[in-house]
């Protein structure tokens, strides 16, 4: 029970100091931020760079998107334009990956201690959110610290350890990664407890990688509730995650022993928690590599399904007239 509270307030932390975080980040450069997407969206490849640059600064890839989505909705951004951002999103993700790979969690507070004094005592709104993000990257990686020195007496744990022997499995831990980041609405957190487990040697390469596979299905969910009551622009770029998402990792299932041997070829005598994040980065970018063939076939398959109204409105203000005149031709010759 102790252990689960543990691991539970530490997880909480996480997540608080995520949210606050991105929403932080978002106030503090979010202005720019919707300027920079729309300057920076001239071609795919552009595109892609922005929305890794930017869900690096906000440290959300769902805030990314979801802001994407608004833009789509509201016009600043055409379908087209989004397609990049949300793949370099992706990418832009797995730069957290790297950061909770390093073993800084000790060093937290100094970060939380640093942030409370000068975000109490700054005068300029400006240096107070600057603090405010200091102090939540501290809270975030006190939550993993919480979590790893929780989960350190799980290593004596038969039960647990059969149980973490089964996301060996990649359909099954792919599964559980999905669901666990389907509840807790972060990807992040996903792939931060699977790094936490690691460095207690708790999980294996081949169960992380798994989880990690699903945790990109997950954070689909909020992205998707992001497009209910959007015209269709805005709907396309969230299936479009949705199916960019899903293609990769059935590609990632269908390569997996292949790639899980790479991943151990690569990092060699790196620890397991770093070769989870090279994982988590490798996987990404390659996703995006072998995606950008496909995105003119998946955007015409996008707008056969889900059409514009309005040109479907037109087509049929076009054929009511051509009907009217059909008519009257018949009744004149009547």
């Amino acid at each position: 029970m102790e252990i689960f509270l543990m691991v539970l307030g530490g997880l909480g932390l996480f997540l608080f100091a995520i949210n606050n975080l991105s929403d932080t980040l978002r106030e503090l450069i979010g202005h720019k931020a919707n300027k920079w997407l729309d300057l920076f969206t001239k071609n795919v490849v552009t595109s892609v760079i922005t929305g890794t640059v930017a869900t690096i600064l906000l440290d959300s890839s769902s805030a990314v998107i979801i802001m994407t989505i608004v833009l789509v909705n509201a016009g600043a951004l055409t379908f087209r334009q989004s397609l990049g951002i949300v793949m370099g999103a992706n990418i832009g993700t797995t730069f957290s990956s790297q950061l909770i790979a390093l073993d800084i969690g000790q060093y937290s507070p100094i970060s939380i201690f640093l942030g409370l004094v000068f975000s109490f005592f700054a005068r300029s709104e400006k240096v107070s959110k600057s603090a405010r993000v200091v102090l939540f990257f501290g809270i975030l990686f006190f939550g993993l610290y919480t979590m790893e020195r929780a989960v350190e007496p799980l290593k004596d744990h038969e039960q647990f350890l059969s149980w973490m022997e089964k996301l060996d499995s990649p359909f099954r831990g792919t599964l559980i990664g999905a669901l666990v980041t389907l509840v807790i609405q972060s990807s992040s957190a996903t792939v931060g407890m699977v790094i936490t487990l690691a460095k207690k040697e708790l999980i294996n390469l081949p169960g992380a990688i798994a989880v990690m596979l699903g945790a990109e299905l997950g954070t689909c969910s909020d992205t998707l509730m992001a497009t209910i009551r959007s015209d269709r622009q805005a709907v396309k770029t969230g299936l479009f995650h949705l199916f960019f998402n899903i293609i990769c990792i059935a590609f990632g299932l269908a390569v997996f022993p292949q790639f899980v041997t790479f991943i151990e070829w690569l990092s060699k005598s790196a620890g397991m928690e770093q070769k989870i994040a090279n994982a988590h980065m490798i996987f990404n970018i390659a996703g995006v590599v072998l995606f950008l063939p496909l995105i003119p076939s998946i955007e015409r398959l996008l707008n056969r399904l889900l059409p514009e109204k309005q040109k479907a409105a037109m087509a049929q203000t076009e054929r009511l007239p051509s009907m009217s005149t059909k008519d009257s031709h018949d009744s004149t010759r009547a």
